[in-house]
């Protein structure tokens, strides 16, 4: 590495949630850099490498820490410690919604991708109970960043066939390297009927599925090549595991998801990012983590092939961005704001602005996060300047 980085050189950030994710991201990495400090107030751990021609800054959710909030508390500390952030990636592992119309399989990968409905991903558990005891999703998530979705098509319009196969080969020169992650094979992916229940074996083989009714397995035909298929379409991100075959079957009827998982939705809003999701089981009561080292593998190669598509920013672009960053920070990790009319008889408010934009625009603070504390007696009007 030729010069010393900084905060301000990482224009990738990529989150994922458990640790072999973290250990998958590494795999990939073309080189690793040093640790950087961060703030006191920053209680993410971080990695920090190149893919291509963009540097990487990687976090984990902490251990035993997932769901929702926990993703967005770590978005929301990686986007005030890292100001020059083009976009985000979510990466990692996920449950299948296979259907007759997809032919999803342990091993495959997951896109978010927006429709006409959805920005590529939903809550599912979010929404209102309704009459007849059915409940209605509300709100909507954002979709993801253009640059992203441009990134994305020009993966879709790739040899989809030559595409898996790189990502195999990719996979089986780490599963070399590390045994965690081996392809553990098409004779171990087995899909039950929804409405069939797991069978615990015994002991340690409480989460196998070696008790269960052979019968109750869908026959489907074996693929020609292990390699993985890459999916695009809807993700469906809520609060807790989904391991129930009926539940999976009919939120994916209703919204076309094509897998669960429990994290996305408390980013994309917050954390511009695209979703990428490895197939490590059905999203049932069958489900195990055999195949998660594989499929958190497999993802992490799709983000590598999706970033080596696209051009690192400019240092013109990175400055650029920096220059709009108080007004971008503040946008961003404020959850809601209220929107007052500008009182145009309000003397002064654009000195006051302009005063404070100027103050945290000096060299001194481009480089780090700033808190602004606006105080005042009642009705001298705070609430006005903002």
């Amino acid at each position: 590495m030729a010069t010393e980085l900084k905060r301000n050189n990482y224009s990738v950030g990529w989150i994922c949630a458990i640790p072999i994710e973290l250990e998958a991201a590494r795999k990939v990495l073309d080189e690793i850099h040093p640790k950087l400090s961060v703030p006191h107030s920053d209680e993410n751990y971080y990695e920090f490498g190149r893919i291509g021609e963009h540097n990487v800054v990687i976090s984990c959710l902490p251990q035993a820490k997932y769901g929702l909030t926990n993703a967005a508390i770590v978005a929301t500390h990686m986007r005030t410690t890292f100001t020059r952030l083009r976009f985000g990636l979510m990466v990692g592992v996920g449950g299948g919604a296979p259907n007759s119309s997809n032919d999803l399989r342990l091993g495959d990968i997951v896109i978010s991708q927006p429709t006409d409905h959805s920005g590529g991903v939903i809550q599912y558990d979010f929404g209102k109970a309704i009459e007849n005891g059915e409940f209605e999703m509300t709100g909507f998530l954002n979709a993801p960043p253009a640059i992203l979705l441009s990134g994305v098509s020009a993966m879709a319009a790739m040899d989809q066939v030559k595409l898996g196969k790189r990502i195999f080969d990719v996979a089986w020169e780490v599963e070399e390297e590390d045994g965690r992650f081996y392809y553990p094979g098409q004779d171990t992916d087995r899909l039950f009927h929804g409405n069939y229940l797991h069978v615990p074996g015994e002991g340690r083989q409480r989460d196998t599925c070696d008790a269960c009714d052979a019968s109750s397995v869908i026959i489907r035909p074996k693929r020609r090549y292990g390699h993985p298929h890459v999916h695009y379409g809807i993700i469906a991100s809520g609060n807790q595991v989904m391991k129930d075959g009926v539940k999976r079957d009919k939120i994916s009827a209703q919204t076309g998801a094509l897998c669960f998982e429990m994290e996305a939705a408390g980013l994309i809003n917050n954390f511009p990012c695209l979703v990428i999701r490895g197939i490590c089981d059905y999203s049932d009561g069958h489900k195990n983590k055999r195949w998660q080292p594989y499929a958190a593998l497999v993802a992490t190669i799709y983000a590598k092939e999706l970033l080596l598509q696209m051009p690192a920013a400019s240092n013109d672009e990175m400055e650029a961005g920096a220059s709009q960053g108080i007004i971008k920070e503040i946008n961003f990790v404020v959850p809601f704001s209220i929107p007052f009319p500008q009182n145009r008889t309000f003397v002064g408010r654009r000195e006051e602005l302009g005063e404070i934009y100027k103050y945290f625009t000096r060299t001194k603070f481009t480089d780090m996060p700033c808190i602004f504390a606006l105080t005042g007696t009642g009705g001298m009007g705070k609430t006005r300047l903002p």
